[in-house]
């Protein structure tokens, strides 16, 4: 086993200025439908408000903003029958068709979405459509994940995968930085009642151009050189999952993807999709702003990942991981202090600081979970075990926190939160094999 204390093997480096146009468009095409699912679900957050009164009206605005979290909760828990059935997919027929599905599959349900009639036009039949399309978008962001990094993975080459896989994680940042400053945007030049009544589709129907774009430049990628090569030597298994949970050592493997991530399931849910309605509705700050400091954070978290992923190619995937954590643990609730003032810029300042923490954790998270699995069942067990922390510990936090701060007055519960998770992941990281200086296994 690699001791981070060591010196890391030298390991050959491949230069993105001199790789094949095949291989750049494959890495650009698995980058896109990254953008596009974390942008078609950051939307959902940053709207929560509005959709609140368009689709679950209430005489309790409490009630109203916990049906709306209750609805982007629900279909996270449909992401680990996704991960199953595509990460199946992905190991038997290849990556490359499955990310097409996907990304089509996302695209639509989430422009079908700014078509939607009302709660005041079409009753509760509005609130059943919007739910029955965060199903299919729930199916579809469940098999983004083990497909979409296996394959960036797959063809960065040795010695650079943590810089590569992080484009895929500065690529979500950037995706959530452009729904909020379009929220924000909206939130700015619209009154209230344009924006219930017509804003808040312009944000959903914007994934449909992009899915275009995303959708044409995958067809342009090559299929992941890994699977090609285990396709090739007759080392695609013709049940990806079965043998996954028939080996104890996957099995293992798939426990380490459920708690790891767990900062990077938690903050990326408690710090940009419940932070501007928390600040709004809690901290009293005006929309705009909640908005605003959810950008200055995805601004500064975009260029951390990309240094977060570069460094763990030369220090190691562990030591990135615990760090970030353990950091998380210890400035955690001081940072949480800062947002409580009242205060734009301390707010600002206390939300900066835990997305640099979040971001250690998130430019290498993706890349260590590709690393844990051989090829001819990585996108299934990846993406299935990853998925059913996500839909646990991520996509029910918004609800949970909502819900605890109701139940029980403290403001302090999403800190308590992320404080709790960031000490069990830190734990975890700690207990992972280095696979940074290993080629991936096969």
């Amino acid at each position: 086993m690699n001791k981070v204390s060591q010196a890391p093997p030298r390991v050959q480096r491949v230069s993105t200025d001199n790789a094949p146009k095949a291989t750049r468009a494959s890495i650009i095409g698995g980058l896109v439908g990254v953008f596009i699912e974390l942008y078609d679900n950051a939307v959902y957050g940053f709207v929560a408000g509005t959709l609140a009164v368009v689709f679950f009206p209430s005489d309790a605005p409490t009630t109203s903003v916990l049906l709306t979290f209750l609805a982007f909760a629900i279909p996270f828990f449909f992401r680990p029958l996704g991960a199953a059935v595509a990460g199946s997919w992905g190991d038997r027929i290849g990556r490359k068709r499955v990310l097409l599905v996907l990304i089509t599959m996302m695209s639509l349900s989430t422009a079908l979405v700014g078509f939607l009639p009302s709660y005041a036009v079409a009753g509760v039949w509005a609130p059943i459509a919007l739910v029955l399309l965060r199903f299919i978008q729930g199916f579809s962001m469940g098999g983004e994940p083990g497909n979409g990094n296996s394959f960036l993975a797959e063809h960065a080459g040795e010695g650079r995968r943590g810089r590569v896989v992080s484009y895929a994680n500065a690529a979500t940042f950037i995706a959530m930085l452009l729904g909020t400053l379009f929220a924000a945007l909206l939130t700015a030049v619209l009154s209230s009642s344009s924006m219930e009544t017509w804003g808040w589709r312009l944000p959903f129907l914007l994934a449909l151009p992009l899915g275009v774009v995303g959708l044409t430049i995958r067809r342009m990628a090559d299929e992941s050189p890994e699977f090609a090569e285990a396709e090739k030597e007759g080392r695609v298994t013709g049940s990806p999952l079965r043998e996954a949970l028939a080996s104890r050592e996957t099995r293992r493997a798939m426990g380490t993807t459920i708690v790891l991530p767990l900062l990077n399931s938690s903050g990326y849910f408690i710090l940009f999709i419940y932070m501007p309605s928390f600040m709004k509705d809690e901290m009293h700050f005006s929309a705009l702003e909640g908005l605003l400091v959810t950008a200055i954070m995805l601004a500064v978290g975009t260029f951390a990942v990309l240094y977060a992923g570069r460094l763990s190619d030369r220090v190691g995937r562990k030591r990135m991981l615990s760090t970030s954590a353990f950091t998380m643990v210890v400035i955690g609730f001081p940072c949480y202090w800062l947002l409580t003032r009242g205060s734009f810029a301390t707010a600002t300042v206390g939300a900066v600081l835990m997305s640099l923490c979040f971001a250690g954790t998130n430019g290498v998270m993706q890349v260590t979970l590709a690393e844990l699995f051989p090829t001819r069942v990585r996108t299934v067990a990846y993406g299935v075990g990853y998925n059913l922390g996500t839909a646990v510990f991520g996509g029910a936090a918004p609800l949970l926190v909502a819900a605890l701060i109701a139940a029980t007055g403290s403001t302090w519960i999403p800190a308590i939160y992320l404080v709790l998770t960031s000490a069990v992941a830190g734990v975890a990281a700690l207990r992972i094999h280095e696979t940074a200086f290993e080629p991936l296994k096969r």
